[in-house]
């Protein structure tokens, strides 16, 4: 420990406050922690979100619209008229000028408020598409989400100095000096929340460009622990001569695991190979032979002069439509012992071994001969390798696909107001390699733009009869062109013309509805839809004194119901003395406990409970008449703590 050091613990050790005695000292630890890599950057760049729906009151925290960034406290409201309070300044302003304001670290109080839904997937859980700022929802996350998401995609701004994304209410261009430090102070404080909602296998990938993907991987580093390092990958699309030194096109995704070595392996399908079985499937479906359909695949990998040479021996099909090649089943070694005859049950002729023998015992042949899985049309009977259960291979971290998401999303929406959309198909892929055996996955985007993440986990479903399901936030940013003429028109955030152009309301949201009912916006018809359920919700914010005082139950009801699953109906009235779902259950009266614990033993589908307790001990009696196979949850207590700890004053 250095003289420094020691004078520092010192002088920290005079602070009375213990609260404020430990924040000082993390800080202090963390600057003047040894680093192997010089990251630096200012961790505590101010950031403040603007809540346009948010009522101006007594205690809140505002803005000027005119955006100016400078925070006002508000000590009275009396009509129209707000009294402000800045350090020693004050002075009076229209409730029509201001704004409120959340200091990032100031504790939060959220709420979901349904705005619409689309229910085509019977039981399977709801996909949940948040309009809100993402550090608040990531907060909110940790409530309903903590610890169960297995995998975060997210392809935040690339910082390029176009003014690609937004600090403080303000653009962020290539003028400023400090874009990298806010950047990064941007990224930092979200990583830090998204890391918490992983699985101890979850992964996370972070879509990057050239002007970052060097510090973003130094704070990954920092964040994820260089041990957990899974992947760089390099996605190189269609280039441009009016680069400056060489084509350019190049993307980035960096990939760490949430513990080290315990992400699930990466396994991607390989190329032509899911086409070859979809192939056949459709031929034998349309009413082809077998040889017909034999004969389609061959074609098909005729056409085909890029397929991997282990893949063109899958190019037969057996009676049960199985797509197969064969392998030899005779010792290559001598084996006496496995020298036995085994005979073909369709024509009863008998094989005699090699002399070597053959390379499975008997026991293991017969079963083999009773599943058809061995092909007796050669001189020697050979084994079948099915195509199905060889469809995957390790994949290698560079890929070159040309970029077709701005085509697909203006088949969807009819327009291409949103630039540079991500590609659905690569998306499915890289989140496909590490969740084709987990299907039931969550999936993560807490920058889900024109929300291709949610598609993309839908499309995964569909291909493998999965109940993955995505948790998308956007919020309703305007691109930097479109919000100066609408400034220049005289709106702001906050106005209906506003907000209607803002990405969740002009394609995220019609995107997602279009892809899920089958339809445009315009009642035509785009596709057959999905077998999908989805939620749209607002991010809200709540009175502390009206969430204790359970007064803000109706704003807090989507919340539970995501917190329990996401699965069938909202309890969304508080009425009774309980209330039951599908999957979760809400005790208001905690008098009642004795009946509600009755209720639940006849209910095996109920796997969480909420109960309403002014106190700890009678949440406890009601807590143990429960089954032990409900989550019980005090209310509202543990909404109120979890909200009051996740400030993220820490980071």
């Amino acid at each position: 420990m250095t003289d420094d050091r020691r004078r520092i613990d010192v002088l920290l050790e005079r602070v009375q406050d213990p609260d404020l005695r430990s924040k000082l000292a993390a800080e202090v630890a963390e600057m003047t922690a040894e680093r192997k890599f010089g990251l630096v950057f200012e961790r505590h760049l101010p950031e403040a979100i603007r809540i346009p729906d948010a009522p101006v009151r007594y205690g809140s925290t505002v803005q000027f619209r005119d955006g100016d960034e400078r925070l006002w406290q508000v000590k009275r409201v009396r009509g129209k008229v707000a009294s402000l309070v800045r350090d020693d300044e004050e002075q009076d302003a229209s409730v029509t000028e201001l704004i409120v304001a959340r200091k990032l670290g100031d504790p939060v109080y959220p709420g979901f408020r349904s705005i619409g839904s689309i229910e085509r997937g019977g039981d399977k859980p709801h996909h949940l598409v948040i309009e809100g700022e993402n550090f608040h929802a990531l907060q909110t996350l940790q409530y309903t989400h903590g610890g169960k998401v297995d995998l975060i995609y997210i392809d935040p701004p690339y910082n390029t100095g176009a003014g690609d994304w937004i600090y403080n209410d303000k653009y962020v261009g290539d003028t400023d000096a400090y874009a990298h430090s806010k950047w990064l102070s941007f990224m930092h404080r979200r990583l830090e929340l998204a890391k918490k909602l992983l699985t101890p296998t979850g992964v996370i990938i972070v879509a990057i460009g050239d002007h970052e993907h060097h510090r973003l991987r130094m704070l990954m580093d920092r964040v994820f622990d260089e041990r957990n390092f899974v992947a760089n990958v390099t996605w190189q699309g269609r280039g441009s001569y009016l680069s400056r030194y060489h084509a350019g096109g190049a993307d980035y995704m960096l990939i760490y695991s949430r513990t080290a070595g315990a992400a699930p392996r990466m396994m991607d399908v390989k190329p032509y190979a899911q086409e070859m079985l979809d192939l056949v499937g459709a031929r034998l479906a349309g009413g082809d032979s077998t040889d017909a359909a034999q004969e389609k695949l061959r074609a098909f990998i005729g056409r085909r002069p890029d397929m991997q040479p282990g893949l063109r021996g899958y190019d037969k099909v057996d009676s049960a439509g199985r797509v197969y090649d064969t392998v030899m089943l005779n010792n290559k070694q001598p084996r006496p012992n496995l020298r036995y005859p085994i005979t073909d049950p369709a024509t009863g002729e008998v094989y005699q071994p090699t002399e070597n023998g053959w390379v499975i015992e008997k026991d293991v042949m017969d079963a083999l001969i009773a599943d058809d899985l061995v092909s007796f049309t050669g001189t020697l009977p050979r084994k079948k390798q099915l195509l199905r259960d060889y469809l995957m291979q390790m994949p290698v971290p560079t890929f070159i696909k040309e970029r077709a998401g701005s085509r697909h999303l203006k088949s969807i929406l009819g327009t291409d107001d949103f630039p540079y959309p991500k590609d659905v198909d690569v998306i499915v892929r890289w989140i496909g390699m590490f969740l084709h055996d987990r299907p039931e996955a969550v999936v993560l985007d807490f920058f889900a733009g024109t929300g291709t993440t949610a598609e993309a986990v839908m499309t995964l479903n569909l291909r493998d009869a999965g109940r993955r399901r995505s948790v998308v936030v956007t919020n309703n940013e305007l691109g930097i062109d479109h919000a100066s003429k609408l400034r220049k028109k005289g709106h702001q955030p906050g106005d209906d013309a506003w907000e209607a152009a803002g990405v969740f309301r002009k394609v995220t949201r019609p995107r997602i509805e279009t892809v899920v009912s089958g339809l445009h916006a315009d009642g035509s018809e785009f596709s057959g839809g999905l077998d999908e359920n989805v939620t749209f919700l607002d991010l809200t914010y709540l009175d502390r004194d009206d969430v204790e005082l359970g007064d803000a139950y109706r704003q807090v009801a989507e919340l539970l119901w995501a917190k329990a699953g996401a699965v069938g109906s909202v309890i969304t009235e508080l009425s009774g003395d309980f209330a039951i779902a599908d999957h979760y259950a809400v005790l208001f009266d905690v008098n009642a406990w004795a009946r509600f614990a009755d209720e639940l033993r006849e209910r095996p589908g109920v796997q969480v409970a909420y109960i309403v307790a002014n106190s700890s001990t009678s949440y406890g009696t009601a807590k143990r008449a429960l089954p032990e196979t409900v989550e019980t949850y005090h209310l509202y207590e543990n909404y109120l703590s979890n909200f009051e700890i996740n400030t993220g004053e820490s980071l």
